[in-house]
């Protein structure tokens, strides 16, 4: 099987088209498979770093007022429409596939007028634009969130299958997490996250928080800080004395190890990007969401409400979050082990552990109906 895997912009739209195809090869070492992409996008560097084939064309994202970078904007999207058809003609897919971000509209719309099968996978509750229009051009939409399904016409169309994680992910005990870490297991832990490049709020919030902890040497905290927010965030710790190295503590620049770091949690507080949620929902963690404001559409509230709903997580907005305000909701969530459990059970009936079989079962499907 011939198979074209497009979407980027961001690590939420790339990282399962990756798990994707992935998934693909390891079913049948014999499947050939191009990623293509925007030429200087996140995925020209992350695709071939995985060893996949790549192949660039123009692109950019429409700016949200009409001007004259709005031209040149579209005059690139013809551009890659000539792009993606020369890149069609030659590689030849039997399937084509789209998970979001500008550079799946011409290549997932150019393979739809040429009669080949086409999928789309929405990683998120509230689908992005590109993938609502293009919706009307594909044999099959597969969604993350039943909150989704509501925004696509097409209902015959959809499949709920959720979102691909690491395998890992669910199946490390939480002694071998502790142990990664250098934690006890009996303590309650707490994993702070705002992603790779961090989350300034959620970070000033947490220095709070760190203080009121101090006095509770029975509560363990993972926290990344992340790349851009690291060295401020030590030096204002340091500046306000707090003793953040710690046996129980650990804070950290960067987590490389996810997997091990949710083994071990009791409570997650961080951002409600679409991959992080469906670790959680696997993993069975409740949580305290930050939806990052400016995510397109504000599609992270959405999704933390999809949690909220189901009774799996808290959420707080990103301009109402400070120190006091999450200590608050942190301390009414730990003193209360028993709801943590109701609202970690909540999270495991949301998850969807076999989203990458169900997926990889369609692609099969619709490459040879």
């Amino acid at each position: 099987m011939r198979v074209i895997l497009t979407g980027g912009g961001t690590g939420g739209h790339i990282y399962p088209a990756l798990a994707i195809a992935k998934g693909l090869l390891a079913r049948d070492d014999k499947t050939q498979i191009l990623y293509v992409g925007i030429r200087d996008g996140m995925e020209a560097r992350l695709v071939p770093e995985e060893g996949i084939k790549f192949a660039g064309i123009s692109g950019k994202g429409l700016p949200r007022k009409l001007s004259l970078e709005t031209i040149k904007v579209l005059a690139k999207s013809l551009k890659a429409l000539w792009e993606t058809k020369n890149i069609l003609r030659k590689f030849h897919p039997d399937l084509v596939i789209g998970t979001g971000g500008y550079v799946s509209g011409p290549v997932v719309l150019t393979a739809a007028l040429f009669n080949i099968p086409t999928l789309l996978h929405e990683q998120n509750a509230l689908p992005g634009i590109t993938n609502r229009i293009l919706a009307r051009f594909v044999r099959r939409v597969m969604v993350t969130f039943p909150e989704s399904i509501s925004h696509f016409g097409a209902l015959k169309k959809l499949e709920l299958v959720g979102l691909p994680v690491r395998s890992e992910i669910g199946e490390v005990t939480r002694e071998v997490g502790a142990r990664k870490f250098g934690l006890r297991t009996d303590y309650l832990t707490l994993l702070v996250t705002g992603g790779s490049r961090g989350a300034l709020t959620l970070n000033t919030a947490m220095i709070t928080v760190l203080e009121h902890l101090a006095q509770r040497p029975d509560i363990q905290v993972v926290w990344a800080t992340g790349k851009m927010t690291y060295s401020q965030t030590i030096e204002e710790l340091e500046r306000r004395g707090i003793m953040w190295r710690r046996s129980g503590w650990r804070v950290l620049e960067y987590l490389k190890d996810m997997p091990e770091a949710l083994a071990c949690t009791d409570l997650y507080i961080g951002r409600a990007g679409a991959a992080s949620l469906a670790e959680l929902m696997v993993a069975g963690i409740p949580s305290v969401l930050i939806p990052y404001p400016y995510a397109a559409e504000n599609h992270q509230e959405h999704n933390a409400q999809a949690l909220v709903q189901a009774g799996a997580a808290q959420v707080i907005l990103d301009s109402e979050c400070d120190g006091e305000r999450l200590w608050k909701e942190i301390d009414h969530l730990i003193s209360q082990p028993k709801l943590l459990d109701t609202m970690g059970d909540a999270a495991r009936t949301l998850a969807q552990p076999q989203a990458l079989d169900k997926i990889l079962d369609l692609c099969r499907e619709i490459a040879w109906h």
